[in-house]
């Protein structure tokens, strides 16, 4: 069986353009549990974008992202397509990455984004 992530990078090849992943790594205050679940805040710490190809696993995606910043509590992913056979650049990249961290920074619908924890456990995020 492979993995949530290896699933998310084979999807990318079969989409109709090249893609380009975004990757926000949040971390969370100390919120309330809850019986099923934990309330609090979340706050982006950093962002990243990747194309698929350079992505080898998510052992290596945390690795990379520990050796800039531990204060994270799971990651954020969004695909952006490219266009005539291209994957989008790091500069088209720019603005969808500062959108994600406006929308967890505000509070905003989560739904679009898959959201894994550092053991690659997906999270479900509902808005208060």
């Amino acid at each position: 069986m492979s993995s949530l992530f290896t699933q998310l990078l084979d999807m990318t090849s079969q989409q109709d353009e090249p893609q380009r992943l975004l990757f926000l790594f949040a971390k969370t205050d100390s919120g309330k549990k809850q019986k099923n679940y934990m309330s609090g805040h979340v706050e982006p710490v950093m962002c990243v974008d990747k194309l698929p190809h350079d992505l080898s696993s998510f052992d290596a995606l945390v690795k990379e992202a520990d050796g800039i910043s531990k204060e994270w509590d799971f990651m954020f992913i969004a695909g952006l397509s490219g266009s005539e056979g291209k994957a989008p650049s790091e500069d088209d990249a720019e603005p969808y990455l500062n959108k994600m961290s406006n929308d967890i920074a505000d509070g905003q619908d989560l739904g679009r984004y898959v959201v894994l924890d550092r053991k690659e456990q997906p999270i479900e995020i509902a808005a208060k």
